[in-house]
Order: structure tokens, then sequence, then C-alpha cells
């Protein structure tokens, strides 16, 4: 189990303390990103379109293992845009649940039905451990753009409620691409704001370098394993912010990290690591 220390643990327990009672917030108007391409998606739409989870949110995060395991009594699903249909959300939401729509952002994946959309000039390393993925060049939005935003409306017309965007955190690993920290700011601010243009909530997927400057175009956050690497802590500006921070575990037995995760008022599971069904919850 992670060692904390009795400061720490003060902070976290104040930091507990302050998200208790808060209603859902409302969705902020993001910012516009430097150097990054006007088209019509970027534009705002009202506050009003976006769901946004609200803080303590009970969920389901399934990306393989067809078909979707529909039996969780859980108020979000998280799952594949690709593997799944608009009957599928329409079924969900019928049973009274919102539904996320996983993308690869960041990474191109040769088995995906756009895959030859791709220029071979952005397509980039391997992803460690992952086959068939490899990084993508995020500087140049102005070939990701057409690509993504036609994932973005497949999400909005199949229904779904929000959008998880995956690897989007390429500036710190070998990507075969001289990647800044600014490269990866303007890409996921672009992100977010087309996300926020189709009506959709969207979360910042690990990437948790860049949540301070982040944070006010992000509606909630992903994490995967923050209390094994020890660095949860990063993550409490999203709960200051009364923003929801869904966390999954894969190493570690519930044991050592429900507790802590309770603490920090994290929505924390415990997962294979090739995301199928099955699932282990704190709550």
């Amino acid at each position: 189990m992670p060692s904390y220390s009795l400061s720490w643990l003060l902070v976290i327990a104040a930091v507990a303390l302050l998200g208790c009672g808060q209603s859902e917030p409302a969705t902020p108007v993001p910012a516009v990103a430097a150097n990054v391409p006007a088209t019509e998606a970027t534009a705002v739409p009202t506050e009003s379109r976006l769901w946004m989870p609200s803080p303590k949110t009970s969920w389901q995060w399934q990306l393989n293992g067809l078909p979707l395991d529909r039996s969780f009594d859980v108020e979000m699903y998280d799952i594949d845009l690709f593997d799944n249909d608009a009957a599928t959300v329409a079924a969900l939401h019928a049973e009274g649940r919102k539904v996320v729509c996983y993308v690869n952002a960041g990474g191109w994946e040769e088995w995906r039905p756009d895959a030859q959309l791709f220029a071979e000039e952005i397509i980039g390393a391997n992803l460690d451990d992952w086959a068939g993925e490899r990084w993508l060049d995020i500087r140049r939005i102005d070939l990701l753009a057409p690509i993504m935003e036609a994932r973005m409306d497949s999400c909005r017309d199949k229904g779904f409620d929000g959008i998880e965007p995956d690897n989007v955190d390429g500036f710190l690993n070998d990507t075969g691409f001289p990647l800044t920290y600014g490269d990866q700011l303007s890409y996921n601010i672009w992100l977010a704001e087309t996300a926020h243009a189709r009506g959709l909530s969207i979360g910042l997927k690990n990437d948790m370098d860049q949540i301070p400057d982040l944070l006010p175009h992000f509606d909630w956050a992903l994490n995967e394993e923050c209390f094994e690497f020890e660095e949860c802590e990063t993550l409490l500006p999203f709960i200051e912010a009364g923003k929801a921070v869904f966390n999954v575990e894969y190493a570690l037995e519930t044991g050592e990290f429900c507790a802590q995760a309770g603490v920090l008022g994290f929505n924390s599971l415990k997962k294979n690591l090739d995301v199928d069904a099955w699932r282990e919850s704190c709550d």
C-alpha cells in the first residue's frame, strides 16, 4: 500500500471535505488554443447542451470482450466508438445510464475502419506493448482534424454523452516525432473545443503533467494507475473544481487503494489490463 505522510493525509482530507455537498458544476466555456486552425467545429455550444458527470458517479469501463455486458448497476458506461452502435447507446440510455465514447485520439490502430485515412507521414513509432498501434504526429492538426472530427460526429450521432480521447500524452513518450509540451497542449485544447462544439463532454485521459493548463478545458478526468505510481495528488485540481475523477488500477488489489480513493473522492475500479467486462469497484 502506498505510504502517505500525516501532512498529506490532512491535505487530501480537506479536499474531500471541500467536495462534499457540491452540485454539478456548470461547464466552462473553453478558451481558444493558439495556432489551432479555425473550423466550424470550434464553435462553442450553449452550456446547457453538455452533460457532466457529478463528482461521485458509479461507472463501468469496457473496451474489449463483446458483447457489451450491461448488467452492472452503474450511472455511466464508457465504451468503444466503433464496437458499439446507436442501438446499444439507446439501450443504455433507456436503462437510465449516461454513455461515454472511447476514441484513440493520439494513436493509429491498424484494425480501425478509418485506418487508411491517416497519411503515412503522421504515423510514428509503435506504442509499447500494444501490437498494431502507433503514435500520431499531433502537430499536424490540419491532417488529423477531418478524421477526428468525423469520429466525434459519429459519437454525437450515435447518441453518446461524452468522449474519452486516449493517448493524449505523446509528448512524454518516444513517438518518433519531436513533440513538445506546447504541441500537446494545443492539440488537447483543440480536442476539447471540438468535442464541446458537438455537445459532448470530454475527459482528460492521463496527461497529468498538463492538468494545470488543461483543467479549464476538460470536464472530468480518467486516470490509470495513479495509486500504483503514487501520483494521485496531481489529480486533486479536478476534485477541487468539483469535477469527477475516474481511476483504474490493474496491479493493485482493491484493499491497497480503495480507502485512499474514498478519501480523495475518486471513482475507482480494479480492471484487467485488456479492459474487458470484469471489474471490482471501490463503491
